[in-house]
């Protein structure tokens, strides 16, 4: 939850702020969540090998590390190039603390039994948005942005860091020896491109990230755009992290009577409806909350639904580096959607950018109805 508020959400909590005192473009402020998620796709592989030889301890304390030194880094930056340099150790941070590394533990430890660990784990880290808009107002407007991240920088180096050693550590030594050997096979990665259940699940978890992280990023400006007063859209915000959990307990409710084909058709519905409520509540403002709700409740779940129905086409025989592949196509869609965001801000409007949200969610869709083999 700390993680994700300090080294992801940070970005669409501050960007009014930054808007205001740095006076730079859409498009760079934009740029360094964009570089954060480059870097993060490009050392995810890498970082998916690290736990499935063992070292998932030293990865998660580390990458907590790297983004309280590249936070600070960002509280004194003045210059563009600070600012993209901050974001770009941000990005190594994400990929070596977040959720795919941790996920790629619970897989190794659990197995097929993992579904709960998982559901557990995302139940907290789905209130980082909650967390993070408010507190980052309230923190912003209280000590200026700056202030701000150097409150985050403190909790990274101060909660974040300890919690993932302990937690990593822990996990580790509940595994079986011969998990924690060095000279386990690798897996064909980039064959897995040529596997059409891989490249089908890659594909339709991209389109997703696109659409959801392009709205998310704008989300302040695009309700500022449908008219929604700034105290509405900050509550409609923090309701994102709350309707994800809901969405995760209903999944862990339903347990096995619910499969995961049956879930994902029911996720990605969510995302498609979502949209559309979204631009309806220009005439209807507590829709808002209806939107904040789906677009929630539907990206809880998917992020629960994406390790296991990877495990479960592929096994878990290297999960680490085959979810570090696919997080390479996702994380690089994330890394679009600010700056694919910001264009569409600029020459269309809120209505443009909500529009292609849509269109996301509609070929995701479709994918999904596509035969898996």
């Amino acid at each position: 939850m700390l993680g994700y508020a300090c080294f992801f959400y940070l970005f669409a909590a501050l960007i009014l702020y930054w808007r205001a005192d740095l006076h730079w473009s859409d498009g760079l402020l934009a740029g360094g969540l964009t570089l954060a998620i480059v870097v993060a796709a490009g050392t995810a592989p890498f970082a998916g090998r690290a736990v499935d030889r063992g070292h998932a301890a030293a990865l998660l304390a580390g990458g907590a590390g790297i983004g309280a030194v590249s936070l600070a880094v960002l509280a004194v930056a003045t210059t563009p190039v600070v600012y993209l340099l901050a974001w770009a150790g941000l990005g190594l941070a994400q990929a070596a603390s977040l959720y795919e590394p941790c996920f790629a533990l619970l897989i190794r430890r659990f197995g097929a039994d993992a579904r709960a660990a998982i559901t557990r784990v995302t139940l907290i880290g789905g209130f980082a948005s909650t967390f993070a808009f408010p507190a980052g107002a309230a923190l912003a407007e209280a000590f200026g942005w700056r202030g701000a991240v150097w409150v985050s920088a403190a909790v990274a180096a101060g909660l974040i860091l300890p919690l993932n050693l302990i937690g990593a550590r822990v996990l580790a030594r509940g595994m079986p020896p011969a998990e924690q050997g060095r000279d386990r096979p690798k897996v064909a990665l980039w064959a897995m491109f040529r596997h059409w259940p891989f490249l089908r699940l890659t594909l339709m978890f991209s389109l997703l990230a696109l659409g959801h992280w392009m709205l998310i990023a704008f989300l302040r400006p695009v309700l500022a755009g449908i008219g929604v007063p700034d105290g509405l859209a900050v509550m409609a915000a923090a309701t994102i992290g709350p309707a994800q959990v809901a969405g995760r307990l209903a999944l862990m409710a339903a347990g096995v009577r619910l499969g995961g084909r049956s879930a994902l058709l029911l996720t990605l519905a969510g995302f498609v409806v979502a949209p559309v409520v979204l631009v309806l509540a220009g005439v209807a403002m507590p829709l808002v909350f209806a939107f904040a709700l789906l677009q929630g409740a539907a990206n809880g779940v998917l992020t629960i639904l994406r390790p296991l129905l990877l495990a479960e086409d592929m096994g878990s025989e290297g999960f680490g580096a085959m979810s570090g592949l696919m997080a390479i196509a996702t994380l690089a869609a994330s890394a679009v959607a600010p700056v694919l965001g910001a264009a569409l801000m600029e020459m269309g409007g809120w209505g443009a950018l909500v529009a292609c949200t849509g269109l996301c969610a509609g070929l995701a869709m479709a994918l999904a109805l596509l035969p898996r083999g």
